[in-house]
């Protein structure tokens, strides 16, 4: 009897486990974005983003409300990097472009990790090179390293080398970002413009 009981007991909690999970997952929003993703965040994409206030490269203070006020693809990076961040930036400008003769229209932002070279100069002479668009910020050491940790980028100086030629290593994803919604997706460097272009639309669609 009592071994009945026991078997009663078990199949009762496992379907309340069942049901428990089941009404979770009901409860849970769906994610609207859910086919337009490349790949998921650890955590969730609430772990990535936040509050910044940097200098653009007009030399006036902002903060992320004052320029992500729309669509937005955010790089980290410097003004000073031989080869990868050139690269990014110009793949990044071409899915604007490409998203443009969609109809739809996304800021470029490039923030620099680099404050002690990327002056407000150097960064508007860098992105009106890239893309009449693209908003170049910088700012203090402080500033710029809160940045990076809302965003979870990593950068580091290259220890020990020239002082003023030195590299910097540094991530290189770049970061979809909405307005409100904050940060909703990440593409990798491997990304083309057009897989960029087709999923960023994805997105917006799905707003």
């Amino acid at each position: 009897m009592t071994r009945t009981y026991a078997i009663l007991a078990a199949i009762v909690a496992v379907a309340f486990l069942v049901g428990s999970y089941a009404w979770t997952a009901l409860k849970a929003p769906a994610d609207k974005y859910a086919e337009c993703r490349g790949g998921q965040v650890a955590g969730g994409t609430s772990t990535i983003g936040g509050p910044f206030t940097l200098v653009d490269e007009n030399g006036v203070t902002v903060t992320d409300a004052d320029v992500i006020t729309g669509p937005t693809l955010l790089y980290f990076g410097y003004t000073f990097c031989p080869d990868v961040c050139p690269a990014d930036n110009a793949r990044n400008a071409e899915a604007v472009d490409l998203l443009d003769a969609m109809g739809k229209t996304v800021n470029p932002i490039f923030i620099s990790i680099d404050p002690e070279r990327d002056t407000p100069e150097q960064m508007k002479e860098f992105t009106d090179y890239m893309h009449p668009r693209m908003l170049g910020l910088t700012g203090s050491p402080e500033q710029v390293k809160a940045a990076s940790q809302a965003y979870r980028t990593y950068f580091k100086k290259e220890e020990g080398g020239d002082p003023e030629y030195y590299l910097v290593d540094h991530s290189t994803f770049t970061y979809l970002v909405f307005p409100q919604e904050g940060f909703v997706e990440f593409f990798r460097r491997d990304d083309s413009p057009q897989q960029m272009a087709d999923r960023v639309a994805c997105f917006m669609d799905a707003q």
